[in-house]
């Protein structure tokens, strides 16, 4: 609960659109251009393989032994679009999984002469399939360049601060980094406010290009499990942590993303913050973070 004088994240909903940070994006066909000029060289090598194998097992299995990893990568796209739709990519991704993959999704994968036909109806460069590898391009650097500004904030107006934690990409915080007998030490967490070496707060970083539906839910759902667990265990210690969620993009307009967020901060009495980048220096005190 937000002292008295001081505006809850609830009061700012009204005026949502002002307290957001909006991206800049790039507009259709103008990327083209530049996506075909980028992947042709990826449908050139997915041909070339195409035409060495003998079937769909035998072309994802020489795909996983393509070098460098990038290329290996986008290969893989290409092949989930072209052969085995079902199969994440991020399973795809895995090298070493490559024959349990084929074991596990080769009977689903589509026949090699029906992957010769449909890839030889295309053009080359495929402006399509270019332009949905180029969607990929950019995927995580939204949240990046939050995190970015976000240290940036820190290290210009909380001098006697000290923030740790994957200022772009990078590998998260694990809580058991910070809290020796943190009862969930693997719990991942985007930074954390250090006074005198001691933390102080806890964070997570998130921007919402486009957000509804079970995403919303899911989204919320793991920020209350988050604060409970983090909170619960700092009460446990006797020791006093904020935690903060910092959430910007226009996502936060969509559905009742806005609504949920408030409650969440109205349920843990002053002990956690929800956040925009625009609001941190307003809301984010150094008493709120010492209260």
């Amino acid at each position: 609960m937000a002292k008295r004088g001081e505006l809850s994240f609830a009061d700012y909903q009204e005026d949502g659109h002002l307290w957001i940070t909006l991206s800049t994006g790039e507009y259709y066909p103008d990327v083209l251009p530049l996506a075909c000029k980028l992947y042709e060289p990826v449908l050139v090598t997915f041909e070339y393989l195409l035409q060495s194998s003998h079937s769909s097992t035998d072309l994802f299995l020489a795909i996983t032994e393509t070098t460098p990893q990038w290329m290996r990568v986008q290969l893989c796209r290409v092949f989930r679009k072209y052969v085995s739709p079902e199969t994440p990519v991020e399973m795809l991704k895995k090298k070493s999984d490559a024959q349990n993959i084929c074991d596990q999704f080769g009977k689903g994968f589509r026949a090699i002469n029906e992957v010769h036909s449909a890839f030889q109806s295309r053009p080359m460069p495929d402006e399509a399939l270019c332009a949905v590898l180029w969607e990929y391009k950019d995927r995580g650097k939204k949240g990046y360049d939050l995190t970015e500004r976000l240290f940036t904030i820190i290290r210009e107006r909380y001098s006697e601060l000290e923030i740790i934690g994957p200022e772009r990409a990078g590998k998260d915080v694990n809580l058991g980094e910070i809290f020796e007998d943190y009862p969930n030490p693997k719990r991942p967490v985007d930074f954390v406010l250090l006074s005198d070496s001691i933390p102080i707060a806890i964070g997570l970083a998130r921007y919402d290009s486009d957000r509804g539906g079970a995403q919303e839910d899911d989204r919320t759902g793991q920020y209350r499990d988050c604060a409970s667990e983090i909170l619960g265990y700092a009460e446990s210690k006797g020791i006093d942590v904020k935690v903060i969620f910092l959430n910007d993009g226009p996502g936060l307009l969509l559905g009742s993303m806005w609504s949920d967020y408030a409650h969440i901060e109205n349920s843990w009495h002053g002990k956690v913050k929800v956040v925009t980048l625009r609001m941190f220096s307003k809301r984010i005190t150094i008493d709120w973070l010492h209260s």
